[in-house]
């Protein structure tokens, strides 16, 4: 399978392309917001995806994907970074990987345009559930923080006024 051998490279060249990454989140200003989150974390999470994408494509559910998802997604509420900039480091991250195929001269004949397109397609539906994902988790998030009413600023009742 083209596609395994393919994703074989990436993670084959996981730090590498993490450094990019996190040199391109730090550029763009559709991710500024992603400089809230300490370097470390996002260098590990950048770290978790390419450093094992092979189980990320092929071996983990979907349940695995949303539970993970949402939970980068409620994090980045808490950090105040902005869903849209989450979002955007997701895109990032697999043009990012797909500009690295490209640079590698991998995607020349008909074979490899064969692995190309089964490899495009397991990273849509992997970056695309993982957007969303990480879009409910973020609004959950957001949500919960904004129903939480400081118990100083309760409305006192006439009952308890007197």
């Amino acid at each position: 399978m083209i596609a395994v051998r393919l994703v074989h490279l990436i993670e084959k060249h996981s730090e590498e392309l993490t450094e990019e990454l996190l040199h391109k989140f730090q550029t763009s200003p559709r991710t500024s917001d992603l400089r809230k989150v300490p370097v470390q974390e996002l260098r590990n999470r950048s770290d978790e995806i390419l450093r094992n994408l092979s189980d990320w494509l092929l071996s983990k559910s979907n349940t695995d994907v949303e539970c993970r998802y949402r939970e980068i997604g409620a994090l980045r509420a808490c950090q105040n970074v902005s869903l849209s900039h989450v979002c955007w480091g997701i895109v990032l991250t697999k043009e990012h990987i797909w500009n690295f195929l490209q640079r590698e001269g991998f995607l020349r004949g008909p074979l490899e345009i064969f692995g190309e397109m089964e490899l495009l397609r397991l990273l849509d539906q992997f970056f695309d559930s993982a957007i969303c994902y990480c879009a409910e988790g973020h609004e959950k998030a957001k949500l919960a923080s904004m129903t939480k009413v400081p118990t100083s600023k309760r409305p006192i009742s006439a009952a308890t006024a007197s």
